[in-house]
């Protein structure tokens, strides 16, 4: 029995540690075996690659004309030095195949850890579906989603009510969300980006009715982290005649409502540049050098339950946390009803730490928390935001709070869920899922 668990291992775990213990194992021996007492220094010289190539990286966005010439340069060259010393010392193959069995080990731990390869979905209770459903439909969403997948006419065919926003105007959501209401409307639903979900959620939520996403905008973080099926957005449109509702978080900054994030510092405050529109990168090479540098842009100081981050370029505060520690679900949330804000803040005042970034979330320039309030304050009386994707401007300081479970959201009830996050590996572990197979062999030759 997996220990860490409590549940017994299956023989497919149990071979999959032998096979990432095998591996490590060999990993380990062919360096050591065929490099010799050089494996260290090859270890140390890929190490010192890396911390180069990033110190470069920072030179390269905090300078500008030749000098950020000259640390781009750095930055690409170090990683290929370090490749044309190991061919010199003819021990690339060596490092290469060492590389290939660390990374059928980590593939294969990551393998045995896993208890459940299906996909994972919010727990969901069965309801009546709506009588009168109101449907907010932006057809320029997602590059024209609306029509391609004929969203408006199929919900029509359901029985909703449908209001195809105005590319020629801009309307009010919140009203017309609030309109709806007060005509007896008992569902909202939104098929467009995640700043008007988030919008007319806070008119669900503040009349405690359901709420309906439609995966139709570009990024369609929020339907992603609800399980929903992003490639065919008509499929959400299920939800009003076979649907469970879900009891969600709901983010607050300021009083203005968000389903994702909100975001402080370099990003915001290039993104609202009035030439970002024209020309996004040449604008943002030329303010990185003063907004990392402190020269440019308001100095921020972020306090989450008694600590304090003084002065970090980039702040994401998110309604509750994104994975972290595994590179495939950055920017997806393993729960929306923790009750949580998760924090993010990097702060990079040189290369050193700028290297150290490499560390992950244990880098001295990483800062990773959770808290029902975070409060963002800053030296000006005003700093950019964007929240949910749209750029703000917001009196400081900040407040960003968590509305536990505030929101009723209606899904299919077929839907393809959330990939499960990959465990972080555990070699202790996986030398328990070993040993099990050993003690079961044991037990049943005890037992004839």
């Amino acid at each position: 029995m997996d220990t860490e668990t409590g549940a017994r291992p299956s023989t497919a775990q149990r071979w999959f540690a032998v096979l990432a213990l095998a591996s490590g194992a060999a990993a380990v021996v062919v360096l050591l075996v065929c490099a010799g007492p050089r494996s260290i220094a090859l270890l140390g010289l890929g190490v010192a690659g890396l911390a180069v190539a990033a110190a470069g990286v920072w030179w390269a966005l905090t300078r500008r004309g030749l000098l950020r010439v000259l640390a781009g340069t750095l930055a690409a060259v170090a990683p290929i030095v370090v490749l044309l010393l190991y061919v010199w010392a003819g021990l690339l193959w060596v490092v290469l195949v060492s590389l290939g069995l660390w990374t059928l080990a980590v593939s294969a731990g990551g393998a045995a850890l896993s208890k459940e390869p299906r996909r994972a979905r919010l727990p969901g209770v069965r309801t009546a579906p709506p009588e009168h459903p109101f449907l907010i439909m932006n057809p320029r969403s997602g590059g024209g989603k609306v029509g391609r997948f004929r969203l408006r006419e199929r919900a029509e065919e359901l029985g909703a009510e449908v209001h195809l926003l105005d590319p020629a105007h801009h309307e009010d959501v919140v009203a017309l969300a609030r309109g709806a209401v007060d005509d007896g409307a008992d569902l909202l639903g939104v098929a467009g980006g995640d700043g008007t979900q988030a919008m007319v959620a806070a008119v669900a939520a503040e009349h405690g009715i359901p709420f309906m996403v439609i995966s139709a905008g570009t990024r369609n973080h929020f339907a992603l982290d609800l399980g929903l099926d992003r490639d065919d957005p008509s499929s959400c449109l299920d939800a009003l005649t076979d649907g469970v509702e879900l009891r969600v978080d709901l983010g607050s900054i300021n009083g203005r409502a968000f389903v994702n994030n909100a975001s402080f510092g370099t990003y915001a405050s290039v993104v609202q540049s009035p030439a970002y529109r024209n020309d996004k990168v040449h604008t943002t090479l030329e303010m990185l050098p003063d907004l990392l540098t402190h020269q440019r842009g308001p100095r921020l100081t972020v306090r989450v339950a008694g600590t304090a981050i003084e002065g970090p370029q980039a702040v994401l505060v998110s309604n509750n946390p994104y994975r972290m520690g595994d590179p495939a679900g950055l920017g997806r949330r393993e729960e929306l009803d923790s009750g949580v804000l998760g924090v993010l803040g990097i702060t990079v005042d040189n290369a050193a730490q700028a290297a150290g970034i490499l560390a992950g979330r244990h880098g001295p320039g990483l800062t990773v928390l959770t808290a029902h309030e975070v409060v963002v304050d800053a030296d000006e009386p005003e700093i950019q935001a964007g929240v949910d994707g749209e750029a703000l401007t917001l009196p400081t300081p900040v407040h960003c709070t968590i509305r536990p479970r505030a929101l009723r959201v209606r899904v299919p009830r077929r839907r393809p869920g959330v990939p499960r996050a990959k465990p972080p590996m555990d070699w202790r572990r996986l030398r328990r899922l070993v040993w099990a197979k050993e003690r079961l062999a044991t037990g049943g030759e005890a037992g004839r």
